[in-house]
């Protein structure tokens, strides 16, 4: 049996996506961010730019306090599902659809 310790990196990334997509929230965000037009759209002021949704609608959509939120996107991005912007005091988030295309591809090879 491999343990954490002698998996393969591409398992050891596989390990870090589904804790990060363990949460149903952080889940149900990478969801939104799939189709942000369509899921921000109703937030009060909402703009969604090139470089993403600013987390202060992510926050207000999820109904969540900041620190939370801010929490639960450092952990999709530390495993590689969303990249992050800073433009001004305000942090955007989109998806990495390369990079969630390649865990897929890594997943259809683990299983």
């Amino acid at each position: 049996m491999t343990t954490r310790a002698e998996a393969p990196p591409e398992v050891e990334q596989l390990l870090d996506v589904f804790k990060a997509l363990a949460n149903p929230v952080r889940l149900r965000i990478l969801g939104w961010l799939r189709d942000p037009e369509k899921n921000f759209l109703e937030q009060r002021g909402a703009m969604v730019v090139e470089e993403g949704v600013c987390v202060t609608h992510i926050q207000e959509k999820a109904g969540l306090a900041q620190s939370t939120v801010s929490a639960y996107m450092a952990s999709l991005q530390r495993a590689g599902l969303v990249r992050a912007t800073r433009l001004g005091k305000w942090t955007h988030y989109r998806r990495d659809e390369e990079r969630i295309a390649r865990i897929v591809e890594i997943l259809g090879h683990s299983l």
